[in-house]
């Protein structure tokens, strides 16, 4: 098995993060990112990239992270829990939009590798990561085109690959204190190794260069349809479920509190508005009811093979 390259990755996912900022910025027509850089004595490097307050997005966050430490903290061993306190190196690239109008979908992805050595023993690499989409009001067109995307990112590993990793998507992005799931899915996978550096780090590509193609045409589709009061009621209502996942659940998020990365930067998938109300429940019949009834149940949107 090929030994990992993180340098490599590190210049891959800076790369996509410029790229991506630039897309999003073009979609949006007027909000810049804001744009930082840390450091620290062991060699750690993070970029957060955050836009706030534009016409189309009303925030996103693309940050780079190339971290190192002596200890690897637990949410990043959840299949590997041998490899606990290992010293460690994680290149990292996570993303966020939240969208102003609530007929277009929030998104997000998140790229990683890591390695760690444990004390006498060889080290060790795997990738980890997916994109997922959440939407507020569901049209078939664009989880269509979400998962088909979705499908192209996983063919470097050949034909069940997909059908795999939107398995483990579904079952990830799930809030079981609610029984509901975040969104529509799309791919996710972890501890990833086999068959090689090589074809895992085509697979990590892949979904970086999938998710632009997956969600800019569905932003375009949706950013200029009418809404009200009532849809953004709603938009804010199921952010809550987002922050919900986010601080209950999401590895990424435990991972960054854990490590002890600037928790500015780890909570900034974090939507910037957000409602919670008691025991609400949507009307029957309305558009609201209708994601529960038709999109926020596992479905196979696309054929898992073609194409493979």
């Amino acid at each position: 098995m090929s030994g990992p390259d993180a340098a490599r990755v590190h210049a891959y996912l800076l790369d996509l993060q410029a790229r991506i900022c630039i897309a999003l910025e073009a979609e949006d027509g007027g909000a810049r990112f804001a744009g930082e850089t840390f450091s620290d004595p062991a060699g750690s490097v993070a970029r957060p990239r955050v836009l706030e307050g534009g016409a189309v997005i009303e925030k996103a966050a693309v940050n780079f992270t190339h971290g190192r430490g002596k200890s690897l903290p637990g949410p990043a061993t959840a299949t590997r829990p041998e490899l606990g306190g290992a010293a460690f190196e994680a290149v990292s690239l996570s993303l966020i939009v939240h969208p102003r109008n609530p007929y277009v979908p929030t998104s997000h992805m998140n790229l990683r590798m890591f390695s760690a050595t444990p004390a006498g023993k060889p080290a060790v690499w795997w990738f980890g990561g997916g994109f997922d989409l959440t939407p507020y009001y569901g049209f078939d067109e664009d989880c269509v085109h979400w998962h088909e995307h979705a499908r192209a990112a996983c063919a470097p590993l050949g034909p069940g690959a997909y059908a795999r990793f939107k398995k483990e998507c579904d079952a990830y992005f799930f809030l079981p204190h609610r029984g509901e799931p975040r969104g529509i899915g799309g791919s996710f996978f972890d501890d990833l190794a086999e068959p090689d550096f090589e074809t895992v780090f085509a697979f990590l590509r892949s979904h970086g260069e999938h998710f632009l193609a997956g969600y800019i045409p569905i932003a375009q589709r949706r950013k200029s349809t009418p809404y009200g009061e009532r849809e953004r009621d709603f938009q804010l209502w199921r952010r809550g479920r987002y922050v919900e996942f986010n601080l209950l659940y999401d590895r990424g998020t435990k991972y960054g509190i854990e490590s002890g990365r600037r928790i500015e930067s780890v909570l900034a998938s974090l939507p910037p508005e957000v409602r919670w109300r008691y025991d609400w429940q949507p009307e029957p019949g309305s558009p609201e009811a209708r994601l529960f009834e038709r999109y926020l149940v596992p479905r196979d949107w696309v054929d898992a093979e073609a194409g493979a």
